[in-house]
């Protein structure tokens, strides 16, 4: 196996967690929890691109007020009108633009296979943003463990099941979603949560997650 840097792939785990929770309901949790100061240990250890935008998010979040965040957060990605940006894949994927299309089912059966599961009282969709996002989370920490546990049968599963995710879900639609996201944002918050995310998700979909 080639050298694997494992406070990187740590990193990588983390920061990918961190951006997961940041597509739910902003709350005071987000700095009683230090949400921000552990996304930037994490990007910094990952790269200098990174740790720039996660600085700048942390800064955006603490000069935005609680109800102007709640705000954008509706008007982006709940509606009830208009959704400016709605964080679910088929939307971005599909021809019809619509809702639990073929590449839901598709990446739900991905999810089977990789052994993660929704809870019941999930209120969202399988292809929500978050959602992918966790199992990404998943996926690069099981490679991590497989690295420690010097299993290549595991990293062969893992390896191949993040490279579907990203080759025809999460990396093929995250692009148009951020777009919407940066032009529909009335807060530097949700621009600089997209950018990120973005600019995360096109640095894993570049790399082979082996090294």
């Amino acid at each position: 196996m080639p050298l694997y840097d494992h406070d990187k792939g740590a990193a990588r785990e983390n920061l990918c967690r961190f951006l997961a929770a940041c597509y739910y309901q902003p709350g005071p949790e987000f700095a009683e929890e230090k949400v921000f100061e552990s996304m930037l240990d994490a990007a910094t250890r990952i790269h200098p691109d990174l740790a720039a935008h996660a600085r700048r998010l942390g800064e955006e979040f603490s000069a935005a007020e609680p109800e102007s965040l709640l705000l954008d957060y509706t008007r982006l990605f709940l509606g009830p009108s208009h959704i400016i940006a709605k964080p679910y894949g088929s939307v971005w994927l599909e021809k019809e633009h619509s809702l639990m299309q073929e590449s839901t089912m598709a990446v739900e059966a991905l999810y089977q296979e990789g052994g993660f599961e929704i809870g019941e009282d999930f209120r969202e969709l399988p292809d929500h943003i978050a959602v992918e996002l966790e199992f990404l989370y998943l996926l690069i920490y099981r490679i991590n463990e497989a690295r420690r546990n010097d299993d290549p049968q595991a990293l062969r599963a893992m390896t191949g099941l993040r490279k579907r995710l990203l080759g025809e879900h999460l990396g093929s639609w995250i692009g148009p979603f951020s777009a919407a996201v940066r032009a529909g944002a009335q807060s530097g918050f949700y621009r600089e949560l997209a950018e990120l995310t973005e600019r995360f998700i096109r640095m894993e979909a570049g790399s082979d997650g082996l090294s």
